[in-house]
């Protein structure tokens, strides 16, 4: 009986621990000393790959490479690779685009990916990755230069809302403001790793190859084994607020159930990647990866938000005062999710959005129970498609 109690006790510490693990974060950035900006030290441009990844929708993409040729940088070819879509609509008159079309469905990141680096038209130093739905900041390839030139081989940026047309698109803005937050500049500040974004990132091409060139990986997820390789290496993921990709969200409920189904099975593959990391960081007094471990065993918010709330109802039949510890993390996780939304650059429409939350997370819990089959049933997110302005 007593080890019933134990384990009871030690599931209730583990998703507690998520609870108040983005206060810890703003805890420990207060004692470690605060990152001067930096600007590049070279002279010479870089020499960077744009890969953009299209999958049997091409409509924005003429968007997404006007905005790249917009960019304030000149050292860069574009290669767009079209897996299993129609091109002859696709017509560019810069020669740095460079449309790749597959001979055999690829219907994988990484093999539209490494299409590309087998078709380089010459040796890039470094390569970004970007969605068929981004747009480029003009400033986005000079603001991931300085942290490569301080060493590091990969650079994960932010992914700002491109619309804000529905209830669900400012809530997975809002989604994504949280994670830039505390998996972005607070975990890299702390001295881990950022965790990647699947765009808006870029790695030197050395990189790449060695992390995944042998792997064939089919399905979401390319970025949880990618970043997984990162850190097991003992390299460290940069994060810059400023190298800023526009991103499509999801505007629609059977958009949103579809992704999150992808998202919510990549997390069920890959969390078990967490327990090595943070074996390795605690024997090799590794920070950076007993952090990052931390990370990769978190569940997705909507699951130990749900497990909360029912361990606290549950804690009030079995132990009142230990179901007061969990409103306290509750209320403690909620202060936390508002501290990085509540700042004057956020859209007040994000801010108005919160109280359809409810709603939102009765989405996740369907996109949970179709995770299972979820590569199955979509390959990517198929948004709307609205001209860029």
């Amino acid at each position: 009986m007593s080890i019933i109690w134990f384990l009871w006790g030690l599931v209730q510490v583990a998703i507690g621990f998520y609870l108040i693990f983005p206060i810890l974060l703003l805890l420990i950035h207060l004692f470690v000393p605060k990152r001067k900006p930096v600007t590049s030290k070279n002279v010479t441009e870089a020499d960077y790959a744009l890969i953009v990844t299209a999958y049997q929708q091409v409509e924005q993409l003429p968007d997404v490479v006007a905005s790249i040729l917009r960019i304030n940088y000149s050292n860069y070819l574009v290669y767009i690779v079209a897996d299993n879509c129609d091109i002859s609509t696709l017509h560019f008159a810069d020669e740095r685009v460079i449309v790749l079309r597959p001979e055999t469905v690829l219907a994988s990141n990484t093999r539209s990916h490494f299409y590309a680096i087998n078709h380089f038209r010459r040796p890039h130093e470094r390569l970004a990755i970007i969605d068929s739905d981004n747009l480029l900041d003009s400033e986005f390839l000079n603001e991931l230069n300085p942290l490569f030139d301080q060493g590091y081989a990969a650079v994960q940026g932010v992914r700002k809302a491109k619309n804000l047309d529905s209830v669900y698109a400012c809530l997975d803005a809002a989604r994504d403001i949280y994670y830039h937050f505390y998996d972005g500049r607070l975990l890299f500040e702390d001295g881990s790793s950022a965790t990647l974004s699947g765009s808006g990132m870029a790695f030197t091409v050395a990189l790449y190859k060695e992390a995944l060139g042998a792997l064939d990986v089919s399905g979401a997820g390319f970025d949880k084994i990618l970043q997984n390789a990162i850190v097991t290496r003992g390299q460290r993921i940069a994060f810059n607020e400023h190298a800023v990709v526009y991103d499509e969200k999801t505007s629609e409920s059977d958009q949103l159930v579809k992704q999150r189904s992808r998202w919510i099975n990549t997390w069920f593959r890959y969390f078990k990647f967490g327990f090595a990391l943070v074996f390795k960081g605690v024997t090799g007094f590794n920070w950076n990866q007993l952090l990052f471990g931390f990370v990769l065993l978190r569940p997705p918010l909507f699951i130990f938000l749900i497990i909360s709330v029912f361990f606290m109802f549950l804690n009030l039949l079995i132990n009142p005062l230990v179901s007061l510890l969990w409103l306290g993390g509750l209320l403690l996780f909620v202060t936390g999710f508002l501290i990085p939304l509540f700042h004057e650059s956020v859209d007040r429409r994000i801010i108005r959005s919160l109280t359809s939350i409810p709603v939102f997370m009765y989405y996740q819990v369907v996109s949970l129970l179709k995770a299972k089959k979820a590569n199955k049933i979509s390959v990517a997110t198929k948004h709307n498609y609205r001209k860029a302005p």
